[in-house]
């Protein structure tokens, strides 16, 4: 059986080597074998509690199937490069793992963000500053110009924001789940922040500057992938295993799991919220004991209300 190179011809001046795909497909191994991994452990945790896990999983398949098409040279387009460094003509360009990132990053970021007990806001703007860094990546180097650098320092800026939750907002979160969760928040989200500054690096030198050859750019990104993938979900999600569930206070929010449970959400009977009532306001205010009336006059008129709000009290003329 010959290379993938032999099935899938590349297109461009400047591709990877056989070499290349033969790491490609190790690290599509290791990928699949983590995916299978989290299938099993998935599934020996009780159900309602696998929500990281499914993260996880979802953020590991995404990056098989990626790793696949990369290592049967499948997902590239041939751009002409800014800087021909002794290569003039097109370079392979790997719109796949775009994809990969798109789905991958931002469920990463709420793998971490979740336990924190940050803002659902907060948590929404970072993961679309992430699909940010990763679309302005992707058109940046499918643009043979200079402008390729604008989208660049966007996508910089925008890794920039991400940084800035995970290291100044996030750790000043409650974190209702305890000092440990803390604690290997922090770990994580910082080394969150260390991997992802060395990827606008490896942009800069494959896809940006055309500086290392498409060979090297995949074990460059191999490497990266592998620690934010599979080393990082495994390490975060063992740091939260001694850790219980319910102490996150997530609360699914289905008819089934009836009013009056979990420890917030709409329809909570136990949470600190007013209590509506079913009668409206109950009693009205007492008319006036000297009020207009035939005979004994309005003293016990509004003394009941009118179920759905307060009676309106019923204006004095005087004596009788």
């Amino acid at each position: 059986m010959g290379s993938s190179l032999d099935h899938n011809p590349p297109t461009a001046d400047r591709n990877i080597t056989a070499g290349g795909t033969d790491w490609l497909w190790t690290v599509f191994a290791l990928m699949l074998v983590s995916t299978l991994g989290m299938i099993v452990w998935t599934f020996t945790r009780p159900r309602g509690t696998r929500f990281f896990h499914n993260i996880a999983l979802i953020i590991l398949a995404t990056a098989s199937l990626a790793y696949f098409s990369m290592a049967s040279d499948l997902g590239a387009t041939p751009i002409r490069a800014e800087f021909a460094h002794g290569h003039p003509g097109t370079r392979q360009i790997w719109y796949v793992r775009y994809i990969q990132w798109f789905i991958t990053f931002p469920l990463l970021l709420l793998l971490v963000l979740f336990p924190s007990g940050l803002s659902l806001s907060d948590i929404l703007t970072t993961c679309f500053f992430a699909w940010f860094v990763v679309v302005s990546g992707l058109v940046g180097a499918l643009v043979a110009s200079t402008y390729k650098w604008g989208y660049f320092t966007m996508g910089v800026v925008a890794l920039f924001y991400i940084w800035a939750i995970l290291l100044g907002t996030g750790p000043r979160s409650t974190f209702n789940a305890g000092p440990n969760v803390r604690t290997g928040y922090v770990r994580g989200a910082g080394y969150i922040c260390f991997i992802t500054m060395l990827y606008p690096i490896t942009w800069g030198c494959s896809e940006g500057g055309n500086v290392i050859s498409p060979t090297r750019e995949m074990v460059w990104y191999g490497i990266l992938d592998l620690l934010l993938g599979p080393v990082f979900v495994y390490y975060y999600l063992f740091s939260l295993h001694s850790v219980d569930f319910n102490s996150f206070g997530f609360q699914s929010g289905k008819y089934a799991d009836g009013p009056g449970t979990g420890t917030g959400g709409i329809g909570n009977k136990s949470a600190g919220g007013p209590a509506m009532s079913s009668t409206g306001a109950g009693t009205g205010a007492t008319g006036a004991s000297t009020g207009v009336g035939p005979g004994t006059g309005a003293g016990t008129g509004a003394t009941t209300g009118a179920g759905t709000g307060p009676t309106m009290p019923v204006p004095q003329t005087g004596n009788v």
